[in-house]
């Protein structure tokens, strides 16, 4: 009797747990069907492209678990008002970073001057009464009127979007604290792969707008079968991608991977960042005898359609590769 009770007891804590389990996963579908029926954009797929470099891309996770009870709070805050208003994650994301900079997401009574609240704004300034400022629901709320009145906002990489609204001596500042917000967006805001359309990059900068987007188009293709000569949409092979890639982003490149490797800028290979081409050659000091041609992802990761058999993929890369062409190049530049 005592060994069935136990075995009743482990049968009912399970059951326990996959109901627990059924209603947060539910909860998840819920909350995105009903945002979608508002008009909320969940996906904004480069939001969070930057700005650590390569081998830092767990940061983000790092400096959200940092967070104490009343920054959570108001990262809490700042999200549901940005999904009552129907704005897309970017909107948060920004308001995320120029919270964390201004005040590390506290509601201050003090400040710069007259500056107050979690965006340090100045009631001097136009921003509203010390009582209105240090209010955070009127706080968030008055940070997304300035940013949507913000020409072109949701284009600007989150930071230069914090700084249009904040106006810092310090522009750059904001941009530390991409990763942790882009982190934020996706775990408080239930966001599924903020990053790069649905494929995440860790945390990394691509050295152009047009890199970021040759990088999305090429990871929206994984899974497409390898053909020798293709230039998709249904399959490709190495050159073909990189060709509809940068296309994508405006920048024609030559068909093939031997001419691709004088379309553009040379840099060391070992200095590539995120969007560079990178090449094999069967002589590695003999550009004409290069065979194959990948992008580089940052975090020694790189996206290739390799061979017949190997569909378009993600895969771990190192620069001590065999074949590994020394220079790499930078289109568009």
């Amino acid at each position: 009797m005592r060994r069935l009770g136990l075995w009743l007891g482990l049968v009912v804590f399970l059951a326990i747990g996959a109901l627990v389990v059924t209603a947060v996963a539910a909860k998840v579908v819920i909350d995105n069907q009903q945002a979608q029926a508002r008009g909320v954009s969940l996906m904004s797929c480069d939001a969070s492209v930057g700005p650590t470099q390569p081998g830092q891309g767990d940061r983000g996770t790092v400096d959200a678990s940092k967070l104490d009870d009343e920054q959570r709070g108001i990262v809490a805050l700042i999200i549901s008002i940005g999904k009552q208003r129907s704005l897309a994650p970017r909107a948060w994301q920004v308001a995320i970073q120029a919270g964390m900079t201004e005040s590390g997401l506290h509601n201050l009574t003090y400040g710069d001057r007259d500056s107050q609240g979690i965006f340090q704004m100045r009631p001097s300034m136009g921003w509203g009464s010390i009582a209105e400022v240090t209010n955070p629901t009127y706080a968030v709320n008055k940070f997304y009127n300035v940013l949507l009145a913000v020409p072109d906002w949701e284009n600007k990489r989150p930071g230069d979007a914090a700084q249009a609204v904040e106006r810092s001596g310090f522009p750059d500042r904001y941009h530390k604290w991409e990763p942790m917000a882009a982190t934020l967006v996706e775990s408080v805001g239930q966001v599924v792969d903020v990053v790069a359309c649905g494929t995440g990059l860790g945390a990394l900068l691509p050295p152009s707008q047009a890199a970021g987007k040759a990088i999305s188009f090429a990871l929206g293709e994984q899974g497409k079968p390898y053909v020798w000569g293709a230039t998709g949409p249904n399959s490709y092979d190495c050159s073909g991608l990189m060709l509809r890639a940068y296309e994508s982003a405006g920048i024609i490149l030559p068909r093939v991977s031997r001419d691709q490797y004088h379309a553009g800028a040379y840099l060391p290979v070992r200095d590539a960042q995120p969007g560079d081409l990178l090449f094999l050659a069967t002589d590695p000091s003999d550009p004409s005898s290069i065979h194959h041609v990948m992008m580089y992802l940052g975090d020694n990761k790189i996206v290739e359609a390799q061979q017949t058999g190997v569909p378009v993929h993600t895969r771990d890369f190192s620069f001590d590769e065999r074949e590994l062409v020394p220079q790499a190049v930078r289109p568009g530049v």
